[in-house]
């Protein structure tokens, strides 16, 4: 079974392709960026590939959008997502074209090798394998807006109406620094990560229009 590894860290690298390799999958490429990862699928075209979500140059979610934009060329290319934290925006996006052959796992589920490579093979087969913390943390998120505040909510709907920070402070009769607190706040409880184009107000808007 051929594998692509994306990842940035050089031991961690290393000891994937070791033990990818330990159980007869055979690692054809491994990159250590976000650009070379896109190129690196579309050529080889793996059985599945393992793909750290952040990479340089950004450290954002470069090895995502890779990810993503090669499973929209090639329909089904299976991908398992490796990640420091739970990020269910992430896992939502992935989820996007709503077909198998894809996982996220948290990084630390890599020690239990049992574990990990059972969700390798069963992306590698078109199954779908979410780590139990995403699963729960998405679950939580049914009804995303009522973990905020009765005023986080309010500088949402007029974040929702375009209006800037002090335009809300001043509708709000509260300071700006105030609505910069409230506006943070409500991108952490949103799980709304920092991006390179830093698009969560937007995001934050669509969960508020969605909801």
């Amino acid at each position: 079974m051929r594998v692509v590894i994306a990842e940035d860290h050089a031991l961690l690298r290393d000891g994937l392709t070791r033990l990818l390799e330990a159980f007869e999958f055979r690692v054809v490429a491994a990159v250590d960026n976000g650009p070379a990862l896109l190129p690196t699928l579309l050529g080889h075209k793996p059985d599945v590939a393992v793909v750290d979500v952040r990479l340089p140059p950004t450290f954002t979610d470069e090895g995502l959008q890779a990810a993503i934009a090669a499973r929209t060329a090639v329909p089904g290319q299976p991908v398992l997502v490796l990640s420091q934290h739970v990020e269910p925006l992430y896992a939502r996006e992935l989820l996007g074209d709503r077909s198998g052959g894809v996982g996220y796992l948290l990084k630390d589920r890599v020690s239990d090798v049992a574990q990990f490579i059972d969700a390798v093979r069963q992306v590698a087969g078109g199954g779908t394998v979410m780590d139990p913390e995403v699963v729960a943390r998405l679950l939580d998120r049914s009804r995303p807006l009522d973990v905020l505040t009765g005023r986080e909510r309010e500088v949402l709907g007029e974040m929702a109406a375009g209006r800037s920070n002090a335009a809300i402070a001043a509708r709000l009769f509260v300071t700006e620094k105030a609505v910069s607190k409230h506006i943070n706040n409500i991108f952490t409880k949103l799980d709304l990560p920092p991006s390179e184009d830093d698009n969560r107000r937007v995001l934050a808007v669509l969960a508020y229009l969605n909801a």
